[in-house]
């Protein structure tokens, strides 16, 4: 199965903007438009009219980005979790649970970077490491 083109126009309007807003242009226009709006202080007398423009246009933009970008992160991440688990899923050798393992609490992910940590630190050879990750999982 291939994966298709979205088709919610929210989604690649989404996509479409975070995209966009991570280009060097944005970045330049939006130094741009700051510079703008200082440079006009002078003819408005830094007025608080003209301090509240940048304000409200500034905070409006912040909070529409804030939930773009959000969207488009938590779709990438699940796309980024399901490759994982493919990966993981398709080795022999590898352990099943770390498939879910955004699932799992605290307290689970802590002993597993303990773990590993040990894992990394006894030196044991690839093979040997592999073979005492899956006898602890086998113990718990």
């Amino acid at each position: 199965m291939r994966p298709t083109r979205s088709k919610t126009w929210f989604t690649r309007f989404a996509k479409w903007t975070a995209r966009m807003a991570g280009r060097p242009v944005a970045f330049v226009a939006a130094v741009g438009i700051i510079a703008l709006w200082g440079l006009s202080g002078p003819l408005f007398g830094f007025s608080d009219t003209w301090q509240l423009v940048i304000n409200t246009g500034t905070t409006i933009i912040t909070f529409l980005m804030v939930f773009l970008i959000q969207a488009t992160q938590n779709r990438d991440g699940k796309a980024v979790q399901l490759k994982l688990d493919e990966l993981i899923r398709a080795q022999t050798k590898a352990r099943n649970v770390f498939a879910a393992l955004e699932d799992a609490g605290e307290d689970e992910i802590k002993r597993f970077e303990e773990e590993f940590r040990e894992l990394r630190q006894s030196g044991l050879p690839r093979e040997r490491a592999v073979r005492e990750a899956a006898r602890r999982t086998q113990d718990d």
